[in-house]
């Protein structure tokens, strides 16, 4: 939650301006997209996961963010070594496996208590690094905002993410509700930043598209962004584009 002050300034400043730019060419198509996903959420996703708070204490919600973030961990760590960020994928690395250890299959963060802070590296942050241009925004049915970048991250996420291989041993039942369990706890962390795009948003649209860009760049630049906004012409470009991803904050839109 701590990007959303900056967040909520920066949108504030920009006045939400719904101005056509380089990085949005798809902007018809995702309103529709986002349009969609918003009806499903009204509907189904935002009054489970209400539920799901008022049923569940923060500790136990904690537990469960625990758990699925510890089954991440492999992927952050690939990312590390692909970004030459030697010495954090071995911290990470070391974090794995305290927490799968010591932690009970990560549902305690112990490895936090020990120094050994959490990092979040995924493939769309590292062929930012390697120089990969952030290419369109695109708003997908039911996972909502990335980019041409960061697709392939998405992929890639999925088939480095523990749970992915628990499924394939485990039966249907456990399996839906695991995923149930996954996706109603991500939607509960974000309800604070969806009261404030119901409460401030002239356009909400506009408001996520650009909420998710300047996550992006604080997550590839490691919570160190620039201080200035780049041209819209140097929006391509990794060195200038990115002041422009989950996780508001850490987590809110990680895909």
């Amino acid at each position: 939650m701590k990007m959303i002050p900056i967040l909520f300034m920066t949108l504030l400043l920009t006045g939400c301006a719904t101005a056509q730019n380089d990085y949005d060419p798809l902007e018809p198509m995702n309103r529709k997209i986002d349009s969609f996903n918003t009806v499903v959420d009204e509907a189904v996703l935002r009054p489970v996961a209400k539920g799901y708070v008022a049923i569940v204490p923060e500790g136990g919600r904690g537990v469960v963010s625990n758990f699925f973030s510890n089954l991440l961990e492999v992927n952050t760590v690939v990312n590390d070594v692909l970004q030459g960020k030697i010495v954090q994928g071995a911290s990470d690395t070391t974090r794995f496996v305290v927490n799968s250890t010591l932690g009970i299959f990560g549902l305690f963060d112990v490895a936090s208590e020990f120094g050994l802070k959490r990092h979040k590296e995924d493939f769309g942050q590292t062929l930012a690094v390697w120089g990969v241009g952030q290419g369109a925004y695109i708003v997908y049915p039911f996972l909502g905002p990335n980019s041409v970048r960061n697709t392939p991250g998405t992929i890639m996420s999925y088939f480095l993410d523990g749970a992915t291989y628990f499924y394939l041993v485990a039966n249907a039942p456990i399996v839906i509700g695991v995923t149930a369990l996954k996706y109603i706890n991500d939607r509960a962390k974000i309800e604070e930043f969806v009261k404030l795009r119901d409460e401030m948003a002239l356009d909400a649209y506009v408001f996520v598209r650009e909420g998710w860009r300047q996550s992006r760049i604080y997550n590839i630049y490691d919570g160190h962004p620039p201080a200035a906004k780049p041209s819209a012409d140097e929006d391509d470009d990794f060195a200038d584009d990115e002041f422009d991803d989950d996780e508001f904050g850490d987590d809110e839109f990680d895909n």
